[in-house]
Formats: C-alpha cells, sequence, structure tokens
C-alpha cells in the first residue's frame, strides 16, 4: 500500500502515535486491515474491538485475522458502531478509527449515513482516554454522497478546542472529490 493512500496515512499515524497493548475500537471493520493492525498494536494484552453490520465484513476480517494469527486479539461484533457504547466504558480506549463509505468489493447501497456516523464519533469521543487518538478517513462524492462527509466536517469543526485537537488533512492536488483524513487528539 503506498503511504500516499488515506488508509495507509491513518494507519501510520495511528501506528506511530497511538500507545502499544491498549484496547482499540476499529468502527468501520470492512476487510479487516484496520482490524488486523489494531491487534497487531494490541500485542498479547491488549483488546481490539471492531464494528459492521455486514456478516460478510466479519467473515472477511475473521479470515484474514485467523490467517495472520491474531484472531484471539480481537472481538467482532455485528453491530452498528453508533452502538460501541454498549462495548465499552467511558474513557477506557486508546484509539478509534473510521473508514466511512461503503465495504470495498461489497454493495454501494449499504454504506455508512450522515446520522449514525455523527452518532458514532460523537460517543467514541466519550469512550476515548485522555489522550486517545481518533482517525477518521472520510470520502465523499459518487456512491457515498456529500451529506456525511459535510456533516462530520461540522460536528468536528464544533469541538471545544479545550478538550480537542482536530487535524483535518487535504489531498490538495487531487481532483475528484479526493477523500479527507481527519486525526482528533483528546486533551489530556
Amino acid at each position: 500500500m503506498r503511504p500516499s493512500q488515506i488508509t495507509a496515512w491513518c494507519q501510520m499515524i495511528l501506528r506511530t502515535l497511538a500507545p502499544r497493548e491498549g484496547l482499540y475500537i476499529d468502527a468501520t471493520m470492512g476487510n479487516g486491515h484496520d482490524t488486523r493492525l489494531l491487534c497487531q498494536m494490541a500485542g498479547e494484552t491488549g483488546r481490539v474491538l471492531a464494528f459492521d453490520i455486514q456478516q460478510k465484513a466479519l467473515e472477511e476480517t475473521r479470515r484474514l485475522l485467523v490467517r495472520e494469527g491474531l484472531e484471539k486479539r480481537a472481538e467482532l461484533i455485528l453491530d452498528g458502531h453508533e452502538h460501541m457504547d454498549r462495548y465499552a466504558k467511558a474513557e477506557t480506549v486508546d484509539a478509534i478509527c473510521f473508514n466511512f463509505g461503503y465495504l470495498p468489493g461489497g454493495d454501494h447501497d449499504i454504506a455508512t449515513r450522515a446520522d449514525t456516523s455523527v452518532q458514532a464519533v460523537e460517543k467514541g469521543l466519550c469512550l476515548l482516554k485522555k489522550g486517545g487518538l481518533m482517525s477518521l478517513c472520510i470520502y465523499s462524492g459518487g456512491d457515498t454522497g456529500f451529506e456525511e462527509r459535510d456533516r462530520l466536517l461540522a460536528y468536528l469543526k464544533s469541538l471545544p478546542a479545550k478538550e480537542y485537537t482536530v487535524i483535518r488533512n487535504d489531498y490538495y492536488n487531487r481532483s475528484n472529490h479526493p477523500p479527507v483524513p481527519v486525526f482528533i487528539w483528546k486533551e489530556g
């Protein structure tokens, strides 16, 4: 994967800045690549909660984790990311990652939506420990539309600066509505 791809960029930030052997959430499991990274970071003593609403995502992720010998480090949850607070307590999570949009190679009609995505980010921020990190890969245009991107960015802009640092990155020289990588640190 090229480091200029949004997923590689977000994974590099997580790998570099999130503490090891903690509690992590992959809020949008997809094909399991972020779940795998978080399992590697979890080591033998950490834990990963991974969410998706599609059985296919759970099956693909389980296959990947079994192949890598990481399946015992993750709990794969068939539930919407907006319900993550049912599975973790406030201020217990070290890092959370999101990849908004649809399952790569899946049905484009099944995609994240503005309402539930904003709810999920809001709940995720409550779950993060002070000093915790959230990574968001926000896609727009085409199948996913612009509503989700615009609602997420508006919500993130409204976060109190004394409580959160929000860094938005842009692909400055790419056309056709490139994805937007965003990182949030919960101030300690």
